[in-house]
């Protein structure tokens, strides 16, 4: 397999899974009440809407602006102090674009561009792992949302059979 291939392969595997996680985060959100949106169990543990504040800060400084270079200035701080109000079409609307952003971004790197060292948040790291970054702590705390809706609402949320397959019509968004 060329690098080029193996390049293709990450890329398309990493915009699929943020993608099938996206939909995941607002299906939960779109579960919640505002207040079970901002409802934390204790002072050391988020809402579902401070990781979704959280995620979209991570993806853009990141991604968007670490690999695609779009100026970003972030207060990771504020992303986990919001105590709401703010709806849940608006976070997650937020969520999706910086998603679609990233995305387009990823797609456009080739095996050179994966090797690329870049500085964010202050680490040195090629841009391949930068991109491996944010998908599993995409995947991270999608978990957590799904595990904290599961626990407010009593859903089952399982996007697999019991064999691992996926479920039909539950594709990730294109």
């Amino acid at each position: 397999m060329s690098s080029e291939s193996v390049a293709r392969e990450f890329t398309a595997y990493a915009r699929t899974k943020l993608t099938a996680h996206l939909a995941q985060i607002v299906r939960c959100a779109g579960l919640l009440s505002e207040a079970e949106l901002w409802q934390r169990a204790n002072e050391h543990c988020n809402s579902v809407g401070n990781l979704i504040l959280h995620l979209t800060g991570n993806v853009r400084q990141w991604i968007v602006g670490g690999i695609g270079g779009e100026p970003f200035t972030r207060d990771r701080p504020a992303e986990f102090a919001q105590r709401g109000p703010l709806p849940a079409a608006e976070i997650t609307g937020a969520l999706e674009d910086v998603v679609r952003r990233a995305c387009a971004v990823i797609e456009g790197l080739d095996a050179g561009a994966l090797g690329v060292r870049r500085t964010i948040q202050g680490y040195d790291v090629s841009t391949l792992v930068a991109v491996l970054h944010v998908v599993e702590h995409f995947s991270f705390h999608t978990g957590q949302i799904v595990q904290l809706t599961k626990v407010m609402r009593n859903v089952g949320l399982s996007l697999y059979d019991a064999e691992g397959h996926r479920l039909p019509g539950d594709e990730p968004i294109p």
